[in-house]
């Protein structure tokens, strides 16, 4: 929010300079983004008159001006803007005038007629950026005064970036409430004294939702004048704010809402028909915007409507249906408290976002409306005359905001701030902040002001003590406390060192959004309903991830197309499972996402694109590093969002921990990629249980290796075959690895045939053949007996 610093210093005039204004606001809460001019550097640039005008003998579009600039003589200046006329008013930059830019003024000739100066438009001026004619200027301004001057330019715009509790700030009336307090100055607030009515005319109003807006307040004013001129003192600080001029009845609303923080609307009362109500939206309905789009209405959309339907978005923006125009000489002027939390939101479900929406969000005085609409009124009828009615309310006293009672403690004040000030100090700046106190023997009890929705509990109380006694007083200490170094189970391995290993393998973390696309997330895992977000980000992060694919799979596509070949991604998350009833369920997984090539390009081996086992490996990595490789294991079956025939679900003791596989065809087309992507993701709690570490013995007597190739039907998975080998091995077996598989001629069709290293090992006695020979024996016959396995000649 920009705020003219002359604007502010009529409200509060603090004996600082503009630095330590700034610096005193930063300090207090109010950080300054930025200070920058009211207008840029220019100088001998004066008002001046036309007093006489001619065409130009050579050009059509260019006239000859004599202008009347306060000098001795009148100046002849060569005009072309089409708003020229005698009588206008306008700056005019003298010979040896400095435009911003450093562009200097000289003497000289436009199609050979002698001009002396220039008269300027607002965007030569670097005011605005409107150059479609002369800068008017009113009437009674006189010759040759400085424009700097005149506008009073030599002004500091102070942008002030609020957070979103400090609703109470985002007008000038807020912040000079807040230098006052710094300072210990008294405001100056402007007259806002009753309007007296002239005429009886009313317009009703009534409230059918009074929980969203508990409180309305509007008045009938007759006989405006709509094309009147906006004062330029006006025009100025809307524009200093940031906000064009729009024409006298839009200019006033803009500017109390500027001034004192209090969102109004007027409204051509000759296009109102039956009455106000505050309401509910209807089914059906829609509203034409004043920024020219038109809206479906949703239920629960608050509506200030009338006999004929709605009339604006409450708190949000007015409808095109009754805007005021040029032709409007009746209006009906509203002011309303609408509740944060029922208004929160819902700008953005419709794409907007408004001045009127992000104060009515964060809080408006519910005390404040009939004092903004007095203010209005009052303006309005000074620059557009009229007649006022008397003011109509509607007010639900029982759904405004409750001022809760707090009890601050003497003792919690300096344990929170770690000194210890004085009651005086303290019931002054909680007074001098609006707050109401009443003593008690601990301390005090404390009502705040209605425009602080913030102040809810104690602590909320000594903050606003800690900031305006100033941060920068408060004691420096070091904590005292004690440190319990906390237990680390050796059954629980560190999340780092599972991130460790694939970082090893040349995995890149990735940190994704827990809020992903509903489509995609349904098309990963369709099987679950995922958790809907009551007020999303946007349409395409509206649900909760119920898998971290959504996010590393998009992450590794975004790569992939940035000319990235090699990509290998993994994160670890939560996902959020509904369970009906409350929150839903959360539990930690640790997903991957790989493509491309095994290895970066290099000469010494040919280059290949990572395959199922490839992925498998790195998954298998994972497993072995808690030590307990062998509870897993790796099971045939389908999932809906990978490919059938390259997934497999990981088991551990039987129960399902994670899923591993080839993305499904549908999704890799839906990414328009053009390689292979393979996925995995199990639960971070089976991938951290560990085996303790403990000792084994080491045999000092020889090992002996026996290959055994085995033929078996083709659905036989190799984990069956080892699994067997190593139940009817016996204790001697120590290793097994399988070495060869093998398909093709001399293997009957629909079966393969797998070749096993074993290593056979005694720890009281070097093995003898016989030994070896029993052991393969009973190793064969169990394959044979449970599997149907035939030893390979």
């Amino acid at each position: 929010m920009k705020i003219s610093e002359q604007w502010l210093r009529e409200w509060v005039q603090p004996e600082v300079s503009t630095a330590q204004l700034v610096e005193q606001l930063t300090m207090a809460g109010l950080e300054v983004d930025a200070v920058e001019p009211a207008a840029p550097a220019f100088n001998g640039i004066v008002v001046g008159a036309v007093t006489d005008l001619v065409a130009h003998p050579n050009a059509d579009k260019l006239r000859v001006c004599t202008v009347d600039a306060g000098g001795a003589e009148p100046l002849q200046i060569v005009c072309g803007a089409p708003n020229v006329h005698v009588g206008m008013k306008a700056p005019v930059a003298l010979i040896g005038a400095v435009l911003p830019g450093d562009f200097k003024i000289k003497k000289s000739k436009l199609r050979g007629v002698e001009s002396n100066g220039m008269l300027c438009s607002a965007r030569e001026l670097g005011l605005s950026e409107d150059h479609a004619g002369l800068m008017p200027l009113p009437a009674a301004a006189v010759p040759g005064t400085d424009i700097r001057e005149y506008l009073q330019l030599d002004d500091q715009l102070i942008e002030v970036d609020l957070t979103p509790n400090r609703g109470d700030c985002l007008s000038v009336s807020g912040v000079a409430r807040e230098v006052g307090v710094l300072n210990r100055v008294d405001l100056t607030p402007v007259a806002t004294a009753a309007v007296e009515a002239t005429i009886a005319d009313e317009f009703a109003v009534s409230i059918e939702a009074p929980v969203d807006c508990p409180r309305y307040v509007g008045r009938v004013i007759r006989g405006v004048d709509a094309q009147a001129a906006t004062p330029l003192w006006m025009q100025e600080r809307l524009r200093r704010a940031g906000l064009r001029s729009l024409g006298p009845l839009v200019d006033v609303t803009n500017y109390v809402l500027l001034e004192l923080g209090q969102p109004m609307h007027a409204f051509d009362l000759g296009k109102l028909s039956g009455g106000i109500v505050v309401r509910k939206a209807q089914a059906g309905e829609t509203l034409e915007l004043l920024n020219g789009s038109t809206i479906e209405l949703q239920p629960e959309a608050l509506v200030i409507a009338d006999r004929q339907g709605p009339l604006a978005l409450a708190g949000i923006m007015g409808g095109e249906q009754s805007a005021c125009s040029d032709a409007t000489r009746d209006v009906f002027l509203e002011s309303a408290f609408f509740a944060p939390q029922p208004i929160a939101g819902r700008a953005r479900r419709y794409g907007l976002h408004t001045d009127s929406s992000h104060r009515f969000e964060r809080g408006v005085d519910p005390n404040l409306q009939r004092i903004a609409l007095e203010r209005a009124t009052r303006l309005l009828l000074d620059m557009c005359g009229g007649q006022p009615g008397p003011v109509v309310e509607c007010c639900c006293t029982e759904q405004l905001p409750s001022r809760p009672q707090i009890t601050l403690r003497r003792e919690r004040i300096r344990l929170l701030l770690g000194l210890e000030i004085a009651d005086a100090d303290i019931e002054a700046i909680l007074g001098r902040l609006g707050m109401q106190l009443s003593a008690t023997a601990a301390g005090w009890e404390v009502v705040a002001p209605s425009f602080r929705f913030d102040m809810a509990i104690e602590a909320d109380l000594i903050e606003e003590i800690g900031r305006v006694y100033g941060y920068a007083r408060l004691p420096t200490n070091r904590p005292l406390s004690r440190f319990a170094i906390g237990e680390l189970p050796e059954v629980r391995l560190p999340l780092t060192r599972l991130q460790q290993v694939l970082i090893d393998r040349g995995y890149q973390e990735a940190i994704t959004f827990t809020f992903v696309d509903p489509a995609f997330q349904s098309a990963l895992d369709p099987q679950r309903v995922p958790v809907a977000l009551a007020n999303p980000i946007s349409a395409d992060l509206s649900v909760m991830r119920t898998t971290l694919w959504p996010g590393l799979v998009k992450a590794l596509a975004y790569n992939r197309k940035r000319q990235q070949a090699r990509v290998r991604l993994f994160e670890t998350g939560l996902r959020f499972i509904d369970v009906g009833e409350g929150l839903p369920a959360q539990d930690a997984r640790l997903g991957g996402a790989v493509c491309g090539g095994t290895i970066g390009e290099q000469w010494g081996q040919k280059a290949r694109n990572v395959d199922f086992f490839d992925a498998k490996a790195d998954v298998e990595a994972l497993l072995a590093a808690g030590g307990q490789v062998q509870r897993y294991r790796f099971v045939a079956a389908e999932h809906p969002a990978l490919h059938p025939g390259q997934s497999a679900r990981i088991d551990c003791d039987g129960e399902p921990v994670g899923w591993l596989g080839l993305l499904h065809p549908a999704i890799e087309k839906q990414l328009d990629l053009d390689t292979h992507i393979y996925v995995f993701e199990l639960a971070l709690s089976a991938l951290q249980s560990a085996r303790v570490p403990s000792f084994a013995e080491l045999s000092k007597f020889p090992a002996i290796r026996r290959d055994l190739a085995v033929v078996v039907n083709e659905s036989i998975s190799a984990q069956q075959v080892e699994d067997c080998i190593r139940e009817y091995a016996g204790t001697l077996l120590r290793e097994l690895t399988l070495f060869d598989v093998y398909r093709g001629q001399g293997i009957a069709d629909g079966c393969k045939s797998l070749a096993f290293g074993l290593i056979l090992q005694d720890f009281s006695r070097t093995l003898i053949d016989s030994d070896v020979d029993a052991s393969v024996s009973g190793i064969v016959a169990g394959l044979a007996g449970k599997l149907s396995a035939t030893l390979r000649v």
